[in-house]
């Protein structure tokens, strides 16, 4: 029973982060601002990392886990240089 309940909700959560992806990616498409893309490509950082993280738990697979460490690493990196460029036009002082 409840290895049944965990393979339904890492479906309706892998549906709901695709979803949320989706959502993410219009935002970075559609943006009106500059602010709203890094927002939009922060969260796309974040629903990337988590859909693989849902694919490790299905899997068993360790290799999903390293992946997500690295991109949430470099998600945070990126979104804070990217905030740093939109306010002071440059990155490296």
């Amino acid at each position: 029973m409840s290895l049944a309940v965990l393979a339904w909700s890492l479906l309706l959560a892998q549906l709901m982060l695709g979803l949320a992806f989706c959502c993410a990616a219009w935002r970075v498409l559609r943006g009106p601002r500059a602010q709203d893309r890094v927002v939009g490509l922060d969260t796309l950082s974040i629903n990337g990392m988590l859909l693989l993280l849902t694919f490790g738990l299905r899997t068993g697979t360790d290799l999903y886990f390293e992946a997500a460490l690295v991109i949430a690493l470099l998600g945070f990196v990126s979104t804070a240089a990217l905030a740093k460029f939109l306010m002071r036009g440059e990155v490296i002082e």
